[in-house]
């Protein structure tokens, strides 16, 4: 099958066949009735298999009619998968027929004498993009113009009024279809029906029983992300285990981080980031079947956030080799009595040791004192077993749980508000301005209170999955995890040099400076 693109490349430009220039002037020379016109062709959506069938219908079917009327195509202009009626959208396609129009040739010096279109509303949908189109047509005499009404005549008296009606009716038309198209998208939500045009990931065909093996790389990485991974981690992960997005596509930063965040992971419905809820004001629960608890959903979307500065970007900086890099720092004693104190970085060990790392000062041009290091390997294990030994003390000392959120009074008190208040104004008791005025400080506040109740909730689901078995779970943490954990116990490692000639590692070289319990 031919690629989309390679469609519209062939349906872009002048058509295949065509007689040179210097042809067709000697044609229109022989023959004064010949019209020399373009055609152009726009859909919004190109569908799911994007195959460039709609533009490729309507060239035909123009085409057939230029033929039928002994005009000759000399250039097509093709806007494939683009909306008329959003401001943000540039149509280029578009934007060269107007400028074409206006000198009076195409790119390749064939005169226009008229253009072609399915229907008016391929080439404009609002009054901006009419008025610059008849504005171009008629910047030279004699053009037709053929569309699913037939031949019409755009230089008559009042066309322009009546061809602004007909992008106002459009317009109308427009909004109401994307009206109708939000309300029962709104309306399914609150159902709980799924409304994805696409097989979620993690979920079958039917959008509601779950995908194992999908379902349990959500799981995991859900899990891992509160432990401390990162969704770099996760991407890399899911694209060696050969996961696919439901379009068929390898897995990116954004899908992973979008797939994570969706509150259907949950079995909540939301729209445009907005949680659906009842007429009590709680969550819709969806008809499929969730993957993590409510407390999972809150967290992991809390931890995302969280990272990326409240937008769930990744941070950059970087990603290090080897697991206590710029943990350790050197304790070596400067002439002067200082010192040295600097993060020690992860080398590869020489061939011949029995080792394949080590931790090393950096050089006296690079800021350090070059006379620190450490093994690797064995240092790597005794700050591991050290840290394993004081998360799973404080972790069994924590034995209460996270208090329970203490602000669901003022939650309902001011959800309430907000009903009487509405109900009041659609009794007629308040005016317009008395309740817009006191509207919005009830949804601030309602709005604040949710996102504090999403924090505890985060906060409480973070505190349970510390409880875990440190010492088990350790081996199936990814080095990014085990870095984060060692950070969390610890503000620093201070390694002492050896000793000129000692090669024996002594544990006693290594102190770790404690973090106190919060």
């Amino acid at each position: 099958m031919e690629k989309r693109e390679e469609v519209v490349s062939r349906l872009r430009g002048v058509p295949e066949g065509l007689p040179s220039v210097e042809e067709v002037r000697a044609m229109l020379a022989a023959d004064p009735d010949l019209k020399c016109v373009v055609c152009y062709a726009r859909i919004s959506f190109d569908g799911r298999v994007k195959d460039a069938h709609g533009i490729e219908d309507q060239h035909r079917d123009m085409t057939e009619t230029a033929d039928n009327f002994r005009w000759l195509v000399v250039y097509r202009y093709t806007d494939n998968d683009k909306s008329a009626s959003k401001e943000t959208v540039v149509r280029d396609d578009f934007e060269q027929l107007l400028t074409d129009l206006t000198t009076g040739t195409t790119p390749e010096g064939y005169p226009i004498h008229g253009v072609m279109a399915v229907n008016d509303d391929r080439l404009y949908r609002r009054p901006s993009d009419w008025e610059r189109y008849l504005k171009a047509f008629t910047s030279h005499e004699g053009r037709v113009y053929h569309d699913s009404n037939g031949v019409q005549d755009l230089y008559a008296e009042g066309f322009e009024i009546k061809g602004l009606v007909g992008v106002a009716m459009s317009l109308s038309e427009t909004r109401k279809k994307q009206r109708r198209s939000r309300n029962s998208h709104r309306s399914r939500a609150i159902r709980g029906q799924p409304v994805s045009a696409w097989r979620p990931f993690g979920w079958d065909d039917d959008m509601t029983a779950l995908r194992p093996k999908e379902a349990e790389a959500i799981r995991k990485a859900v899990h891992d992300v509160l432990a401390g991974a990162s969704i770099s981690e996760i991407t890399k992960r899911w694209k060696e285990a050969g996961f696919l997005t439901s379009r068929g596509n390898p897995f990116q930063y954004q899908t992973v981080k979008q797939v994570l965040m969706n509150a259907r992971l949950c079995g909540y419905r939301e729209i445009k980031g907005e949680l659906v809820r009842d007429g009590d004001d709680q969550p819709i629960v969806g008809e499929w079947e969730p993957i993590i608890t409510p407390k999972e959903w809150y967290a992991v979307t809390a931890k995302i956030r969280e990272r990326g500065r409240g937008s769930g970007l990744p941070r950059g900086g970087l990603v290090h080799k080897y697991l206590l890099t710029g943990i350790l720092r050197c304790g070596n004693v400067l002439e002067d009595g200082t010192v040295c104190n600097h993060k020690m970085i992860g080398i590869k060990a020489n061939d011949w040791l029995k080792y394949e790392h080590a931790y090393m000062c950096k050089k006296t041009v690079d800021g350090g004192c070059n006379k620190t290091y450490k093994r690797g390997d064995k240092t790597d294990k005794y700050i591991q077993r050290l840290v394993i030994a004081k998360l799973k003390a404080e972790a069994e000392a924590a034995q209460r749980d996270v208090p329970e959120w203490d602000k669901g009074d003022a939650l309902e008190r001011a959800i309430q508000s907000r009903k009487a208040l509405e109900k009041r104004w659609q009794d007629g008791d308040v005016d317009d301005e008395t309740f817009f005025r006191n509207l919005p400080p009830l949804e601030v506040r309602i709005k604040d209170l949710r996102a504090d109740q999403a924090q505890h909730l985060a906060r409480k689901a973070e505190a349970e999955a510390a409880r875990e078995d440190i010492a088990k779970s350790w081996k199936s943490k990814t080095l990014t995890q085990r870095r984060e954990l060692i950070k969390k116990a610890v503000h620093a490692i201070v390694a002492l040099p050896g000793g000129k000639g000692n090669k024996v590692f002594d544990v006693d070289l290594l102190t770790p400076v404690w973090r106190s319990a919060e």
